[in-house]
């Protein structure tokens, strides 16, 4: 038996989907945190409930799918689908009682103190806001629902994925009425759904001292029976389906692939039900009729005790006359290497730059396609989109540039999941004004964050490259943490016009100078980088590891791990989401450490440090340690090699490392717990970096002062042995 073969025992490893579980959990930990402002702990209830509905789409949807294939094979963890479904099940049906727990013992009491109510029933409304709730359904509600009944001649309607619904029993009042001859039973089935392009909170005059809603569902649910005038409404509950909405086709048999995504968008409304959500304890005729019609087992049936689909939460995270239930919001600070209104290209000539989102503005990144744009020595501009916002501004500067004369390529990845629609909206619209729009690459999704401007100057062309992290999206960049570089090295430039030639005509160059490509070698690179610290490590040299990334889940990286730990490397993972490495396995893991950081921000850079005996080696990209990334996706990785911005990123990873305010430290159980504070300054790393891009932005220049890089763990190992 190979080395490798004896680290994959499943136990060894947690199951992806089940780790992505526990990750959910830590968010809504943040809900239950009484040291946070209400508001933003509704914000976290929001967005676990937006996380649940993407995780049953695709990777629920997924699971089915397998299972119904009669797909056995097994993950790392040692599940196939099957067992794998039943373990998810009863994860989030305790992770959605937790949840609503929280909806309704903390957070809803807290915020009726605070002044603003929600009304959980229409019986609790005074005869003052009745009139008001029945008045405002008249005039703005009734014109535009479109009750229906179902009967020998009204078959079961198509619910469309997502929508919130309202079913009912009903019982006819004239069952010898023309309108109801097809009509044999006694009681039946009714559905209206719940317009979306209406305010799901609907403000009503109240006692608060500043807000009381009721929501739109209760409203109509409580006058079913003006939309039924010749029934009696028996029982009436909203319910919510999700459905399948995975993308699934052919790549090579599609022979445009634009129109195959359009085509394959619209299938998404009407996918296999997965799951289905409804009020809790609502009458079991009802239910059954829904299971049988929708076709959904018992198990996928989630009664929930408290509104449906909690996304609404978000809309109240901006109410008006609140700022004191909410975190003051972090402005971005400028970045001291960059005045706004000088020209851009000239002080990237002084040397590489380095930007941290959001504790940084965006707006350098912005400012560089917009300058390139009308900027007349820019002869090209060549940028990968992968998710960009609603009213980009890059697009629109990307397209004025064309408009200019400039050679625009513009690669806007179709299958970036949940934004298909809109990257093929700014496709079409950058192809009009004049750019060559690529649309991705057959089998591979092209997620890498480059930017590449191609200037004459004097005498010579020079390539100024943007290299990043997250995505080329203004609105994102506000919330994810997310690093890069401007740089103008000439090393940096080649490469990256052999990555748009390789996007563009497949062509991939005799050599690459500094980017380290996926799918092509970076795998490669990785376990070489692995591999040696281990063989350091096996010699008696120090070595170290740290990564930060989003996710971790590649078995053959997760072995590498495995056997550099058991040769005495000190491994330090920050990986905000899915883990599938354990630790503390004697033999096997007990010099790896894992933790994860959950917080205002959401952490999304990657950053990736070798000790290398002293020569350290520091890499920053798009790519996490998954298969997609290293084998289905182009990524670029890139070394940092201005001595300046690598103490910067150094100092990035040592502070988050060093974090136990947000901070969950994984158990050898595979749970996790906040780091414990005990005997400890308070360090919370985002804080730490919005008051140092604070004090940055108001000094002149800014001297980084380093020192030898040995993170927290280490530190602590040392003064043990001493």
């Amino acid at each position: 038996m190979s080395k490798a073969e004896g680290f994959r025992k499943p136990q060894y490893y947690d199951n992806r989907e089940l780790s992505w579980l526990k990750f959910e959990q830590r968010v809504l930990n943040e809900a239950k945190d009484k040291n946070i402002p209400i508001l933003d702990r509704l914000k976290f209830v929001s967005i676990t409930s937006s996380n649940l509905d993407e995780f049953f789409m695709v990777r629920v949807a997924s699971l089915k799918d397998m299972e119904h294939a009669n797909y056995t094979k097994k993950d790392i963890a040692g599940m196939n689908p099957s067992q794998q479904l039943e373990a998810i099940g009863k994860e989030v049906h305790a992770l959605v009682e937790k949840q609503y727990n929280t909806y309704n013992r903390s957070l809803m009491p807290l915020l009726k103190k605070k002044g603003i109510q929600i009304v959980e029933a229409y019986e609790e409304l005074n005869e003052k806001q009745r009139a008001y709730v029945d008045k405002y359904f008249m005039e703005h509600i009734y014109p535009v629902l479109t009750p229906m009944a179902v009967d020998a001649s009204r078959p079961f309607p198509l619910v469309r994925n997502k929508s919130l619904n309202i079913a009912a029993l009903i019982k006819s009042k004239n069952p010898d009425s023309k309108l109801q001859q097809g009509s044999k039973q006694e009681l039946e089935f009714a559905t209206v759904q719940v317009p979306s392009v209406l305010p799901r909170l609907v403000q009503i005059p109240g006692d608060n001292k500043r807000y009381t809603f009721i929501l739109l569902e209760q409203i109509i649910e409580k006058n079913m029976a003006q939309l039924f005038l010749h029934y009696d409404v028996v029982c009436a509950y909203p319910y919510r389906i999700m459905r399948n909405a995975d993308l699934s086709f052919d790549e090579d048999e599609a022979s445009d692939l634009l129109k195959e995504i359009q085509k394959q968008l619209v299938k998404r409304q009407w996918g296999e039900v997965i799951r289905l959500e409804i009020e809790h304890k609502a009458d079991e005729r009802l239910l059954g009729i829904l299971e049988e019609k929708l076709e959904v087992s018992t198990k996928d049936v989630y009664e929930i005790a408290g509104p449906l689909d909690l996304t609404f939460l978000m809309k109240m995270y901006g109410l008006e006359g609140c700022d004191d239930l909410r975190e003051k919001p972090f402005v971005p600070q400028k970045n001291p290497r960059i005045v706004a209104g000088e020209n851009i290209f000239d002080e990237i000539k002084k040397g590489d730059i380095f930007l941290t989102h959001p504790y940084e503005t965006f707006d350098p990144v912005v400012d560089f396609i917009k300058q390139a744009a009308v900027d007349p020595d820019v002869l090209a501009i060549k940028q990968t989109l992968y998710r960009v916002s609603g009213n980009s501004p890059i697009i629109a500067a990307l397209a004025k540039a064309a408009e200019n004369g400039k050679q625009i390529t513009v690669l806007v990845e179709l299958k970036a999941r949940f934004d298909e629609e809109n990257n093929i909206v700014w496709a079409q619209k950058l192809e009009k004004a004049g750019c060559h729009v690529i649309y991705g690459l057959v089998g591979l999704k092209t997620h890498c964050k480059i930017a590449l401007v191609v200037r004459r100057e004097e005498d010579a062309i020079v390539r100024y490259v943007h290299l990043g992290t997250g995505n080329y999206n203004d609105s994102t960049a506000k919330l994810y943490t997310d690093c890069g570089i401007f740089t103008c090295n000439e090393s940096y430039g080649e490469d990256a016009t052999a990555v748009f030639n390789m996007l563009s005509g497949y062509s991939e160059p005799a050599r690459w100078n500094k980017l380290i490509v996926a799918p092509i070698w970076l795998r490669d690179r990785f376990i070489a980088l692995i591999e040696r610290e281990t063989e350091h490590a096996r010699e008696g040299k120090k070595a170290y590891i740290v990564a930060k990334m989003n996710s971790l889940c590649d078995r053959q990286i997760i072995e590498k791990l495995y056997e550099a730990s058991t040769a005495g490397v000190e491994i330090f993972l920050i990986i905000r989401g899915i883990c599938c490495l354990r630790i503390g396995i004697p033999g096997v893991s007990e010099h790896i450490h894992v933790i994860s950081i959950v917080g205002t921000f959401l952490e999304h850079s990657r950053i990736f440090y070798f000790y290398n005996n002293g020569q350290e080696d520091l890499y920053m990209g798009s790519a996490d340690w998954m298969p997609r990334n290293l084998d289905r996706r182009v990524e670029i990785v890139f070394p940092v090699e201005d001595d300046t911005i690598r103490l910067r990123v150094k100092h990035i990873l040592d502070v988050l490392l060093r974090d136990n305010v947000k901070a969950y430290v994984m158990n050898t159980d595979g749970s996790y717990a906040h780091m414990s504070r005990r005997g400890k300054t308070a360090v919370g790393a985002q804080k730490t970096f919005c008051q140092e891009a604070i004090k940055a932005a108001k000094e002149e220049e800014v001297v980084w002062k380093g020192r030898r890089f040995v993170p927290i763990w280490a530190v602590d190992e040392e003064n043990q042995d001493a």
